[in-house]
């Protein structure tokens, strides 16, 4: 599925729920999801990147060059997820975005976030996400509500290109 860039409207209009999870075109496009995923090795996408308004995220957390401390996790898909609680306590961290190419910033998110959301046989769970796993959720359910990454960053000068965040990982220092 081809993803949509920042400056795209759908990125900046709250999405609406799947009333039928059961549905094919909903299933379809779950698979569609879970496969472009795969394809771009992203952690994690939610529908308005791939110009669906919908209710609908992937969390796929996955040791990367990038994030190697990354949790190995099976790829999530999520319908209508929900906040239920979130901790007091934040931290910063690097993210990017397949919506946003070619730059990374760092981002201050809570450290675990307690969600609620059906899965895609259309049962209920809850589910406490804990370090970057809950950063991958907090950045994908963002998207469900016209937020992207770059709107909670506290500094612009903690904006970095990707090629300087790649020295970075690399240990170049920062």
């Amino acid at each position: 599925m081809e993803i949509v860039e920042l400056g795209h409207p759908v990125l900046r209009k709250r999405a609406i729920s799947i009333r039928s999870v059961k549905n094919p075109q909903i299933q379809a496009l779950i698979d569609d999801m879970l496969s472009t995923l795969t394809s771009v090795g992203g952690m994690g996408i939610a529908a308005p990147q791939v110009n669906q308004s919908l209710r609908l995220i992937v969390v796929a957390s996955h040791p990367t060059p990038n994030y190697p401390n990354a949790p190995e996790m099976e790829p999530t898909p999520m319908i209508n997820p929900e906040v239920i609680a979130l901790s007091e306590q934040m931290e910063d961290g690097w993210e990017g975005c397949l919506s946003i190419p070619g730059i990374r910033a760092k981002v201050p998110r809570h450290i675990w976030v307690s969600a609620r959301y059906r899965t895609r046989d259309g049962k209920a769970r809850e589910e406490i996400f804990e370090g970057f796993a809950a950063r991958i959720f907090q950045h994908e359910y963002d998207h469900l509500n016209g937020i992207v990454y770059l709107d909670r960053i506290t500094s612009t000068r903690n904006i970095i290109t990707e090629k300087e965040f790649t020295r970075l990982m690399e240990g170049g220092g920062r």
